[in-house]
């Protein structure tokens, strides 16, 4: 078969056969004579047919030799034509492409220079050599003049010498390099130019011919489109990484969102759901996408329905609070929004987004709980609380201390239950009236109470004159529970209100720890409401200098009256103590 013999065993093989003939007519010439002698005589037709075969069959193998050489080309073309249209991988394809040009064009080195799509500069992107080798930028010898001319012309460039070409002989790379052989095609796409091939030789002159430039021309316009196909899908790959990197960026932020999302199409199966959304209804959620709602989530559902249907109908938005009880978690306080879903304006289904509110209402219900036993300047702030750590921070307070009822003064005939339920409403007029004047109850010690104005929970300019006021409010409100309860009206309550620099802040450990205020002038303080009378709010001489124009204001109708000074444990000096009273009290 033709494809099972190469072009060189061929043309081998006629040549042998010549040189047989040869022989034989040679031999055939040299025994004619002997032949005659003996009788015999070849016809000169026979020896002349001998000799016309001989020739004929020169003359075939050196004309199959170049058919069998562009066979040769062309079946190489096809190879690499396929190689280069079966794979998207550019620079392997062009640089075995290029090899065989090289090879089958007897060029020295070969270039393959695009055209780069952002800037419409050229750029070498294959540059081989004749042993397969890639050269580098700095061994690049070649004819920019050319490239350039092909490059803007779109036409092919062939010279067989360029040293004696008059269009490229003055060219300063020509001579420089001393370029001989030149080819040079366009790679055109759809009539435009989208770079060149370019192979030349230093060594020899008419290495190229008008079969070389069809054959590179061939391969040009395969190259090209290759090329494109290339570019086109390295740019799918750059679109497709992107939208990748923007699905995986939305997927993160998707889960990162802490409010639960839930997507539905039009008949309510559920398009995405984020990991929020799953814990809220305690649902895995690779479970339920391509689900029913009504499936996954049936409590939900039935609640949603109508307004479903209506973001569906008339794209309205609503907002709702519910409570449901789920199988997972029982008893939940949720707080929905529902949104159209659009795709290019048009309504395609409803975005669900969840607020899960169980945890805060349960810690409103605590706080509520918890207001009952301590002062709302401390429930309110709570979290600053928290925030001051162990530790604490001096800061000029005023400190009251107040004896509400002493325990002998109590009717011997109350039961101890009795007793405790009579002390508790005298405990309970004396902290409302603390808390009335924005004052922070530290601690509730058997009958009495401690009050702090103008801690870092509750802070206060006119801190002294409010503690002034609660102590007035717990005497009206002491007489007027008195009353009620039918007793004698004998003043047993003492309070000692006293203004100066102390430390608050936490004390206890990191897991219980508890707000307070300690120093000097909470002992003093405690000491005042100690040597009060019954029945007396003793002020220190600082609590008196810090609300003075508000004691001797005549619109609140007091009096107030210096009882000399007062020596307390713990103390050196004495201390100049007032007491205050309404002008009507006796």
């Amino acid at each position: 078969m033709i494809r099972s013999i190469t072009s060189q065993g061929l043309t081998d093989q006629l040549a042998v056969l010549s040189r047989a003939l040869q022989e034989v007519s040679d031999t055939l010439h040299a025994q004619d004579s002997l032949l005659r002698q003996r009788g015999l005589a070849l016809t000169p037709e026979v020896l002349r047919g001998l000799d016309s075969l001989t020739g004929d069959l020169r003359r075939l193998a050196d004309f199959l030799r170049p058919v069998y050489v562009e066979l040769e080309q062309l079946t190489a073309l096809a190879q690499t034509t396929a190689l280069i249209n079966s794979s998207l991988d550019l620079n392997q394809v062009l640089n075995e492409v290029m090899d065989t040009v090289i090879r089958l064009t007897g060029a020295e080195r070969g270039y393959i220079v695009l055209r780069d799509e952002s800037s419409g500069e050229l750029e070498f992107r294959v540059a081989r050599n004749l042993d397969r080798a890639t050269l580098e930028r700095g061994e690049f010898i070649v004819s920019r003049t050319v490239v350039r001319q092909v490059a803007e012309t779109g036409e092919p460039v062939l010279t067989t010498d360029a040293q004696a070409d008059p269009a490229y002989s003055t060219q300063e790379s020509v001579v420089i390099h001393a370029l001989r052989s030149i080819l040079c095609v366009p790679l055109m796409l759809k009539d435009r130019v989208t770079g060149v091939v370019y192979v030349d030789n230093r060594v020899k002159d008419g290495v190229f011919r008008e079969k070389e430039l069809h054959l590179l021309t061939a391969f040009a316009n395969q190259a090209a489109i290759a090329i494109e196909n290339a570019r086109l899908f390295a740019r799918a790959q750059a679109a497709l990484s992107e939208v990748t990197a923007m699905k995986e960026l939305m997927d993160d932020v998707f889960a990162s969102i802490a409010s639960g999302v839930i997507t539905l199409d039009a008949a309510g199966t559920i398009l995405t759901c984020n990991q929020a959304a799953a814990r809220i209804f305690g649902v895995p959620v690779s479970a339920v996408q391509g689900l029913n709602l009504a499936q996954v989530m049936p409590a939900l559902a039935r609640v949603l329905s109508d307004l479903q249907a209506d973001v569906l109908g008339g794209g309205q938005s609503h907002w709702l609070d519910l409570s449901l009880t789920l199988p997972e978690r029982g008893e939940v306080y949720l707080q929905l929004a529902l949104s159209p879903l659009l795709d290019e304006a048009q309504i395609v289904g409803v975005v669900i987004v969840v607020n899960d509110l169980t945890e805060i209402r349960q810690r409103e219900a605590t706080l509520e709980l918890v207001r009952r036993y301590l002062p709302p300047g401390m429930v309110d702030n709570i979290q600053s609380l928290d925030e001051l750590g162990l530790g604490g921070e001096r800061r000029t307070i005023t400190t009251l201390f107040v004896e509400t009822r002493p325990f002998h003064t109590f009717p011997d005939t109350l039961r101890p239950q009795e007793l405790m339920e009579r002390l508790n409403l005298y405990l309970t007029a004396g902290a409302e009236a603390i808390h009335s004047r924005h004052g922070v109850i530290d601690k509730f010690m058997g009958n009495e109470i401690m009050g702090l104005f103008n801690t870092q929970l509750n802070p206060s300019a006119d801190h002294a004159w409010q503690a002034v006021l609660a102590a007035l409010t717990m005497a009206d409100e002491f007489q007027a529970l008195a009353e009620r309860l039918g007793e004698e009206a004998v003043a047993h309550w003492r309070i000692g209100i006293h203004t100066g620099v102390a430390t608050l802040g936490n004390v206890g450990s990191p897991l219980r720890r508890a707000f307070t205020a300690i120093g000097d002038t909470v002992n003093l303080a405690k000491r005042l409401q100690e040597s009060a009378a019954p029945g007396q709010i003793i002020l220190s001489e600082e609590a008196y200098a810090a609300c003075a124009d508000f004691l001797h204001d005549p619109a609140f109708g007091l009096q107030v009256i210096e009882q000399g000074t007062l020596l307390v444990k713990g103390r050196s000096q004495p201390t100049r103590i007032f007491e205050i009273r309404r002008s009507h009290q006796p």
